[in-house]
């Protein structure tokens, strides 16, 4: 598989359509091809956590971050999502790329724990921000991610969540650190939104399940 560079990546993302008709209630909002591929390109070249690994992408939304890690040489990339509408755009976009190394899941994402504990080794994930009637949905799903991982969590949150998302890593105990605060451009995307985009401050977190660290790395 060719190795591609951070532009590259990103100017394929920027083809990954996205929702057709979002759904408040699931704060669909896409992920932006520049974070997206920010984002992967940091988990691939500092840490090594895409190629070769088993991905998840939990609330994969229309795939970008499962699309990104397939062309980054994932060995096999999971999206899941409890919506149809979005996996049909996901799987249009997969088709579109010819990509054989990702597949989608219909689900909620916050059964999966007891069904997949450890069974991939990195997660990836921009979460739902825990708005609009969702309060604590971003701390659940980072609580799902811990425990089906591995080998290490990635994860995208507001800037103002970082001192609790510290407090939950200690009360989980597991290690976490900010790996970049990346600048997101929020397009309008539904009727009662009065700007054309809002600019908000996101953290790239990354979370360790396992306790015990050697060299950053996980020691069983």
């Amino acid at each position: 598989m060719k190795k591609l560079k951070l532009k590259e990546l990103e100017s394929c993302l920027q083809q990954v359509d996205v929702f057709e008709n979002p759904k408040l209630l699931l704060e669909q909002y896409p992920t932006q091809p520049h974070i997206a591929a920010c984002m992967l390109y940091t988990i691939h070249n500092t840490f090594d956590d895409i190629e070769n690994k088993i991905v998840a992408d939990l609330g994969c939304g229309c795939g970008i971050l499962s699309i990104g890690s397939a062309m980054l040489g994932a060995g096999l990339c999971i999206g899941f999502d409890i919506d149809a509408n979005a996996l049909e755009v996901f799987n249009r976009n997969a088709e579109e790329f010819d990509l054989t190394n990702v597949d989608m899941v219909q689900c909620n994402v916050c059964s999966l724990p007891d069904k997949m504990s450890k069974t991939f080794d990195t997660v990836i994930m921009n979460p739902p921000f825990g708005t609009k009637h969702n309060k604590g949905m971003d701390m659940a799903f980072l609580k799902t991610a811990v425990q089906m991982a591995r080998i290490a969590v990635y994860s995208l949150h507001k800037t103002s969540t970082r001192q609790h998302i510290q407090k939950k890593a200690d009360e989980w105990n597991i290690g976490m650190e900010v790996v970049a605060e990346l600048r997101y451009d929020l397009p309008a995307s539904y009727k009662f939104h009065k700007k054309k985009s809002v600019s908000i401050r996101p953290l790239l977190i990354k979370s360790k399940p396992i306790i015990f660290l050697l060299n950053n790395r996980v020691v069983r």
